[in-house]
């Protein structure tokens, strides 16, 4: 079974990505995918269903749904819900892995929903408000949070069927995290794979049915995404941007770009 890999970068001014849910305004369903990043979704109002492996667990305003990093999840939001997003880099909880480089917490939501709630809430205050030192006070209620989660919630015993299921999306995962550190150089499939000891067509079968797209599609989403960015702070040509991004010359770079966004970057760039 094919499930789609959300690729995570944290906000530009704190190190982990806070924001409103997508599905707030209701008729929302996000079909199974995956992450690296740990996700913490805060209902406010309304409600939420999430399933994570076959099994459905209901929200209801001040609970909360905790995701583990590589755990595969679908969610659905059938009414207006008000909902923070918080979405943790998995090395944020490097000093706590277990002896075999895991970590995992309970989905229960209710050992310090209180605590959580709040703190959430008030993070996203001190961050939309952005008074001066926002981003210092911001963080201090980050690691309040991620002290609650490391002492609270983190399962110390897990099951070899939960270290096993989360190893074989973990393989992929050290892949996509090498990419999007070395989007600028050239990852060719073949000289990806051997980076990592894999075939190429071993590599090729993980990306298909891991995230639901191709290696070279994957590959070119990273590079747009950084090049999105490009056009959005810089006045750099296109020509520039696309090298700077690893494709080869700017026909390849518009000729992806047009693909995903359906029009082409100079478009972009007009209408921005």
């Amino acid at each position: 079974m094919e499930y789609a890999h959300e690729m995570v970068r944290p906000n530009e001014d704190i190190p982990f990505k806070l924001f409103v849910f997508e599905g707030r305004d209701g008729n929302y369903i996000r079909q199974k995918h995956w992450h690296r990043s740990i996700e913490i979704f805060a209902l406010f109002e309304g409600e939420l269903t999430f399933s994570l492996h076959d099994r459905e667990y209901p929200l209801r305003p001040g609970e909360f749904m905790l995701v583990n990093s590589n755990e595969v999840h679908s969610v659905f939001a059938p009414r207006a819900n008000r909902t923070i997003v918080l979405q943790i880099p998995l090395s944020t909880f490097e000093n706590y892995y277990t002896d075999e480089r895991f970590i995992y917490f309970s989905h229960s939501s209710r050992l310090q929903d209180e605590e959580v709630m709040r703190l959430i809430g008030d993070m996203y205050r001190t961050y939309t408000e952005r008074a001066c030192g926002y981003e210092l006070k911001v963080q201090s209620q980050f690691y309040m949070l991620v002290y609650l989660l490391v002492t609270k919630y983190r399962k110390t015993e897990v099951s070899p069927e939960v270290v096993r299921r989360g190893k074989k999306l973990n393989r992929l995962s050290a892949v996509t995290e090498y990419m999007r550190k070395n989007y600028s150089r050239d990852l060719s499939l073949e000289n990806l794979a051997r980076t990592f000891g894999y075939s190429p067509a071993y590599l090729s079968r993980m990306f298909r049915r891991y995230t639901g797209s191709n290696y070279k599609a994957y590959l070119d989403d990273i590079r747009i995404e950084h090049g999105v960015e490009q056009m959005e702070r810089t006045d750099l040509s296109l020509g520039e941007i696309a090298s700077r991004c690893g494709f080869p010359n700017s026909k390849a770079f518009a000729r992806a770009f047009k693909e995903k966004y359906g029009m082409l970057p100079s478009q972009f760039r007009r209408e921005d």
